[in-house]
């Protein structure tokens, strides 16, 4: 899964690169911001308070993402302890020319006289614009890459999940390594079967989807951050902040904008996740999480090696 993800994230930023490039050699800075200034000067003002909510939206999203999600907690745990802090660092370096050259490429569309009529076709077309049939290719192969880079983590990481926590633990405590594997091939090919038939209903498009999810996603940080952190933080004030700033997340999403979800569900899991640790203080004991003192675990441990 490791290898995989490599390859297709080396070909979304040769991808993205690309593209970028070849909007660079047609229209220049210059002229794009004379553009922007004349026909859209509010994308030039940082301050503005909607570009600045969509900022701390945009930021809590992917914060919330990486607490809730399997994914990176799975491929932490896999990593030996000298190696994990340097992989995520470089890759988030390597990772940050992406936003740029897709902002760039976004800007630079009114210069090409192009007509965006959703925000998830600026990409393809431009690209289609600057690039022709191999402008379409790229873009293929960028949304193709990310997509199934995402997909496959979300698969092995779910299945990882349901075979150690709920199977593993629940279900048949003493399985072998051999079994753990057989069953977990088996979650992964229902768990796709599930998600294909979830998307067989358009829903809308990808960008309403990412953000309809941020106020579930913004409102595990604050639970997940002091769960770990904090010993007098309860399961409770944890349950009760996800819950109630899922609930008010949405509703902001709706009411206000999607550019709210998860700053307000962020903000409401905070209050509710301090609020109830203040008022009912818990006393955690941290060797819970010890697995190594579970009866069998060396045992299982060589099972799996094997």
């Amino acid at each position: 899964m490791i290898g995989t993800d490599y390859i297709q994230s080396v070909l979304i930023m040769i991808g993205v690169v690309i593209i970028g490039v070849a909007v660079f050699q047609v229209v220049d800075m210059d002229q794009i911001y004379s553009d922007l200034r004349e026909e859209r000067p509010m994308l030039l003002n940082a301050l503005m308070p909607a570009a600045m909510m969509a900022v701390f939206n945009n930021l809590l999203f992917g914060l919330g993402e990486v607490f809730h999600s399997n994914v990176w907690w799975s491929r932490a745990h896999a990593m030996r302890s000298t190696v994990g802090k340097k992989a995520y660092l470089l890759a988030g370096f390597s990772w940050l020319p992406i936003p740029v050259a897709a902002g760039f490429i976004a800007l630079a569309s009114g210069s090409l006289g192009i007509n965006i009529t959703s925000p998830d076709m600026v990409g393809p077309l431009v690209a289609a614009n600057v690039l022709g049939k191999a402008g379409a290719v790229v873009v293929f192969m960028v949304f193709f890459c990310s997509l199934a880079s995402s997909l496959d983590s979300l698969l092995a990481s779910t299945a990882d999940l349901i075979t150690e926590d709920i199977y593993r633990k629940m279900i048949n405590p003493s399985a072998s390594g051999r079994k753990l594997r057989k069953i977990s091939s088996w979650i992964v090919l229902g768990l796709g079967v599930v998600a294909l038939i979830v998307c067989l209903p358009r829903i809308g498009t990808l960008a309403t989807v990412l953000f309809f999810a941020g106020p579930l996603v913004g409102s595990t940080i604050w639970p997940v951050a002091t769960g770990l952190y904090w010993k007098k933080a309860n399961a409770y004030g944890a349950i009760m902040g996800m819950v109630l700033g899922t609930i008010v997340g949405l509703i902001a999403y709706f009411r206000l904008g999607w550019y709210t979800g998860a700053l307000v569900g962020a903000a409401v899991s905070m209050i509710t996740v301090v609020a109830c640790t203040w008022l009912f203080p818990d006393n955690f004991n941290w060797q819970t999480l010890n697995e190594t003192h579970e009866p069998g675990f060396p045992e299982r441990e060589a099972a799996l090696k094997d």
